[in-house]
This record gives C-alpha cells, sequence and structure tokens, in this order.
C-alpha cells in the first residue's frame, strides 16, 4: 500500500469515526471533510438541537486537533474571539489568545453577533491570521470554521454580510433528523452523550492529505465547466449579485477533494455537480422582483446545472 493509499483510507476511518457518535448528517460529515481537506470552512444552517455542535466537536476529536466553540450573543466583542493584551501596572503585557487558536472553531449562532463581532473572523478565515493591536498572530495548521447561524430573523439577531458569507467554501442545513435516526439516538443517547472518540489522524496526516489533495488531476474541460456554471448565474436575470471567484475556486477545491476521499486522483463531472448548491447558493442574491415570485437561489442554481452540458472526460 503507497502512502497515498493509506492516507485515503485514514478520510474513510474519519467518517466512520463520526457515525459512531452523530446519527445521519451524512452531508455534512462528508462537507466537513472535504473542507478540511481543501483549506476551506463549512456554515451550517438550522435550528437549535439538530447535532450541529455534536458534528463539529466529534469531527476535531477525529483529526487529533483542538477544538474550541464560542456561543454568538449580541453583547459578544471580537476580542471574545480573537483574545487581547492583558496589561499590568509596571508596563508589562501579556498576549491572551482567543478561542480562534485552534484547529476547529464552532461558532454557534454567528448570526446573534454583532456585525462588528462577525467581522473578527474575515481576516483568520482568508489568511489564517489575526492582527491584534498592530501585531500579527499566525493561526494553527489545518484551520476551519464551523459555523451555524440560525434561519430565521428577529430580535437579537444580524444577518451575516455577504463578505462573510463569501469566506465559507460550504452552506449546509442541519435538518431534523428521520424518525428512524431519532429512534436510533434515542436507543444510544448515553453513549452518545458521552462520546468516546478515537483519534483517527494526526495534524501531521492532514497536512499530507492536503498536499496529496492538490495533486489530484483536473482536466481542462472540467474547469471550463465550473467557469461556465458560475459565469451563467452571474447572468442570470433573477440573479442581482452572483457567485464571486470564490465560488469557483469552493468548487475546484471542494471536487478535488471530494475525489480523493473517494479514492480517485481524478475528479469527475459529478463530484462538481454534487457540491453545486453548497458551494454556490448562498454565495447568490436574487433580485427582489424574483424574491416576489418566490423564486429561490437553489432553484436558479439546480436549473443552470440542467442547462450547461456536462463535459465528457476520459481517464487513462
Amino acid at each position: 500500500m503507497t502512502s497515498a493509499d493509506r492516507l485515503r483510507e485514514i478520510s474513510g476511518e474519519i467518517i466512520a469515526e463520526i457515525s459512531k457518535t452523530v446519527v445521519g448528517k451524512d452531508e455534512i460529515k462528508e462537507l466537513l471533510l472535504i473542507a478540511l481537506l481543501s483549506g476551506g470552512h463549512v456554515l451550517i444552517e438550522g435550528l437549535p438541537g439538530t447535532g450541529k455542535t455534536t458534528v463539529a466537536r466529534t469531527f476535531a476529536r477525529t483529526i487529533g486537533g483542538e477544538f474550541k466553540r464560542i456561543q454568538g450573543t449580541p453583547d459578544m466583542l471580537p476580542a471574545d474571539i480573537l483574545g487581547f493584551y492583558l496589561y499590568r501596572p509596571e508596563g508589562t503585557s501579556t498576549f491572551m489568545p482567543g478561542p480562534i487558536f485552534a484547529n476547529v472553531l464552532m461558532a454557534d449562532e454567528l448570526n446573534r453577533t454583532a456585525p462588528r463581532t462577525q467581522a473578527a473572523l474575515l481576516e483568520a478565515m482568508q489568511e489564517h491570521q489575526v492582527t491584534i493591536e498592530r501585531e500579527t498572530h499566525m493561526l494553527d495548521h489545518p484551520f476551519v470554521v464551523v459555523a451555524s447561524q440560525v434561519p430565521y430573523g428577529g430580535t437579537g439577531t444580524s444577518p451575516l454580510s455577504e463578505v462573510q458569507i463569501d469566506r465559507f467554501m460550504f452552506r449546509v442545513w442541519s435538518g431534523f433528523p428521520s424518525p428512524e435516526e431519532e429512534a436510533d439516538v434515542l436507543k444510544n443517547i448515553d453513549d452518545i452523550s458521552e462520546p468516546h472518540v478515537a483519534t483517527i489522524a494526526s495534524i501531521d496526516d492532514i497536512v499530507q492529505i492536503h498536499e496529496e489533495v492538490k495533486k489530484v488531476h483536473v482536466a481542462d474541460a472540467l474547469r471550463r465547466y465550473i467557469v461556465e456554471v458560475v459565469n451563467r448565474l452571474r447572468n442570470h436575470p433573477d440573479v442581482m449579485v452572483g457567485p464571486s471567484p470564490r465560488g469557483s475556486i469552493a468548487l475546484f477545491r471542494g471536487a478535488r477533494g471530494k475525489a480523493f476521499i473517494e479514492g480517485r486522483d481524478y475528479i469527475l463531472p459529478d463530484d462538481i455537480k454534487d457540491l453545486l448548491l453548497p458551494a454556490l447558493a448562498h454565495r447568490i442574491r436574487v433580485s427582489a422582483e424574483a424574491e416576489m415570485e418566490n423564486v429561490t437561489a437553489q432553484a436558479i442554481v439546480e436549473k443552470i446545472a440542467t442547462e450547461v452540458p456536462v463535459p465528457t472526460v476520459e481517464h487513462g
């Protein structure tokens, strides 16, 4: 078995270990792993109590990473996330790192924080560093933000800005479990409440896998396919703001990660198609006229997916 084959095995073992604690949520598990291997972040939208924090915490434990969680509240300040300098009367100071200094940061109900606090994550998510009082501090590698938001507005909530939303590689919905899944949760609730999660991979393993993912071959025709889908969305009559180049990059990197965990060193058109909604729908702002007619970003993406010809790619 080659080193690359062993690293692919690790990817499957991570999902299997998470599934011992987290019932269902298969799409979330896969997208978390793809984001980790591709250098991205994930936004989970869903109602409270649907397992968002559990899946993020379990995910962090399987990779041997440090997990930190912050609970979004309207009075939270940027320093509560980034950290601060503690100054003493004699003139000395010590940097007190915030919870952002972790491998997996769970920002629960991020849209309950004020816009200024939300913006504290921008530099970290893009550049893997934070600047506090003109001093730059590098973050750990790998670094993944798993944020959740409540899907409805109301008192004490502030919608995430387009700039903030665009920083997330994927957005995924966390809904209620099926009756069968909920029955399984109740049957195993004691083990789920006090999980014994095995560490499947070290941080060094994840760094190696990250480099292997970069070697996954992407045919020129599939690059053009990504560009064609994104440009059609930008020019769609019902779209006021279309996906930025980060959308194209998310599809490209995400498809490589998906191919890798499925045991291939090349991507297929289906790798891209499977990621269209989680990678692009949250980057689209529908026009006011289309919203009045109940047109959604998801429906537009699904329609474009059926209209753009899928290239035929041969692999030796």
